[in-house]
């Protein structure tokens, strides 16, 4: 279908954006446009105004800085799959944009897109409620960081206001969650039907653990498993404070299996998709523990 009509704007720095989106009623962002296109052709968004932010400068930077690992909004999913400090230290983002469609939708689209896009059957939100992430919405009004766990309201609804851009996300570095971790580890794991996907069901698992061996702290969350991003809190409390082994991994899987709130649809009936967040929570506590080192 042709989408319909609006009119475009090409803002060239962050302000002119943000003024654009203060002075315009009716518009959305678009960043990579892998999420937004697609709804305008199919007429399910019918914005009078588009503002791209494609050519605003400086709005593609991984930094880690002031106690966050900080990802700006037009870094792509093929620039956080290999960037080196990514890959050298953020695992649980690799697996994330590696399962993220195919390798020409990865090189257009965007983190912070997948994000604010709020539908639950995408990948990142469950790994940002896993990792504490902060998203920060900007308007003429200044910066306002929202907790990934409460960004996303509902179906295809977030906590972002008409005119706020999601300009950044941030994560707390390993540190800054926990006081006594001595290491951390992370894995995003998910069912597909078929490679690029979207998700049967996925879990993430980010794991701090202290010097003692112990799980200090831990966040879990789920992917296409209830109407919004979900973090399944109560398998993040069987893993908090103990010595990771198969009881305390089995009761987080059961846990998470229960704050599962699916609906049947062609991918799989409820008990079918509450089974496989109670499977895929334990394989990637496993893999997040490998990767923490014990």
């Amino acid at each position: 279908m042709i989408p319909p009509q609006f009119d475009y704007h090409s803002p060239g720095n962050l302000l002119e954006a943000i003024t654009l989106m203060a002075s315009l009623k009716d518009a959305k962002v678009m960043s990579g446009g892998q999420s937004l296109l697609p709804m305008l052709k199919l007429r399910l968004a019918s914005p009078a105004h588009i503002v791209d932010v494609g050519r605003v400068h400086g709005m593609d930077q991984i930094v880690e800085e002031y106690g966050y690992l900080r990802i700006a909004g037009m870094v792509t999913e093929a620039q956080l799959e290999r960037h080196p400090i990514i890959t050298a230290r953020w695992p649980i983002l690799v697996d994330t944009a590696r399962v993220i469609a195919d390798p020409l939708v990865r090189n257009r689209a965007t983190v912070a897109g997948n994000l604010a896009h709020g539908d639950p059957a995408n990948d990142h939100p469950a790994t940002m409620i896993a990792l504490r992430a902060q998203a920060v919405a900007n308007s003429v009004i200044g910066e306002r960081p929202i907790p990934v766990e409460f960004f996303c309201k509902g179906l295809f609804t977030t906590a972002l206001q008409p005119h706020e851009i999601l300009t950044e996300i941030r994560i707390p570095l390993p540190r800054n969650v926990h006081p006594d971790v001595h290491r951390s580890g992370g894995a995003y794991l998910k069912l597909e039907r078929k490679v690029g996907d979207y998700a049967v069901a996925g879990v993430a698992v980010q794991l701090w653990v202290g010097e003692d061996g112990t799980i200090v702290h831990a966040g879990i969350g789920l992917t296409n498993l209830g109407f919004k991003p979900l973090r399944a809190a109560e398998a993040e409390k069987a893993l908090q404070g103990r010595a990771p082994g198969d009881a305390a991994i089995a009761e987080a899987a059961e846990a998470a299996a229960a704050s599962a709130d699916p609906v049947a649809d062609r991918r799989g009936s409820v008990e079918y998709k509450k089974n496989m967040a109670r499977v895929l929570t334990a394989r990637a506590i496993r893999k997040a523990l490998e990767r923490a080192g014990g």
